[in-house]
């Protein structure tokens, strides 16, 4: 048959980034940290880049084929180095940069914040590797939302709280601590509330070369032990009350959200570099509030939005 990617010249000669497929429909098996294994419905993009300026094209099916044999194992950092080398093979001559991303949501198990039931919630994921000539790259990325209540808005719904207490109980009268407390329990009382708003933390992470799995719990624990808030799955009374608890502890703009994030992620030897960004998704404003900060190494993940 007929091969027209080997036997005729392109149109015009020169070399090419990257050539290769996107949206391939794949399944995903990653191994977990208490030792079993998540699985996921993935879109993957698999590429090599193009380095003989005479050559038509690449062998997509060769990219594919390989990327179909990867999916039919559980995924490790090695399995991924491995298909890259072989990307790599199947374009000797070619290509010298490979290069696979895998997009999906992880679903994790997550407990309640007081009660014993828990619940399923899907964080939105990427792996990425890369192979070229200085070497294997692996980065996970990962989207966690919380909840952030705004500092200013807390101090001036405490300040309408004061003035409603002013004019119930008037400026020099005495107050018994039985009226304060009923008081304090009622809608006429407490005249008003902070607007918070539901927030997502972007993550990227590059991992030491060692690194041989996907931490991508260990990731999530990191950002939502920094920022106390997180959005919850099986929620009791016992729960909700707990959260607005944590909330009113932890008032935030995105600034703050954006330095706790930072502050956990430099105690962690295991990412070699990261990039933040954090969105608030105002409830007061018709647009968000962002933050990005990033480890801010030579040569490492650019601030850029």
């Amino acid at each position: 048959m007929p091969d027209i990617a080997t036997v005729s010249q392109p149109k015009a000669p020169g070399l090419l980034d990257w050539v290769g497929m996107s949206e391939i429909e794949v399944p995903l098996s990653i191994p977990t940290r208490n030792g079993s294994v998540a699985h996921a419905v993935a879109k993957a993009q698999a590429y090599v880049n193009l380095i003989n300026p005479e050559a038509k094209g690449i062998h997509m099916s060769r990219l594919y084929l390989l990327l179909d044999e990867l999916c039919s194992q559980t995924l490790t950092a090695h399995s991924l180095r491995d298909v890259l080398a072989r990307f790599l093979e199947s374009h000797e001559g070619l290509s010298d940069q490979a290069f696979v991303d895998f997009r999906f949501d992880f679903l994790a198990r997550r407990p309640a914040l007081k009660s014993e039931f828990s619940g399923w919630k899907a964080y939105p994921a990427r792996i990425i590797a890369t192979e070229d000539p200085e070497g294997f790259h692996f980065e996970l990325r990962v989207e966690i939302p919380y909840s952030s209540t705004c500092p200013c808005s807390a101090a001036l719904a405490r300040q309408l709280i004061q003035k409603q207490f002013r004019e119930d109980f008037g400026a020099d009268q005495q107050v018994s601590a039985d009226d304060v407390y009923g008081w304090l329990g009622t809608e006429q009382g407490i005249v008003a509330t902070p607007h918070s708003q539901r927030s997502i933390a972007e993550i990227k992470v590059r991992l030491s070369d060692d690194t041989d799995d996907f931490p991508l719990e260990d990731l999530i624990d990191v950002v939502e032990g920094a920022l106390k808030t997180p959005v919850q799955t099986a929620v009791k009374r016992e729960d909700e009350q707990e959260f607005a608890l944590l909330n009113g502890q932890n008032l935030m703009f995105c600034e703050d959200a954006a330095r706790k994030i930072q502050a956990a992620m430099n105690d962690q030897v295991s990412y070699q570099d990261f990039w933040v960004r954090v969105n608030h998704l105002e409830s007061l404003h018709a647009h968000n509030a962002v933050a990005i900060v990033t480890k801010g190494l030579k040569g490492g993940y650019l601030p850029q939005p």
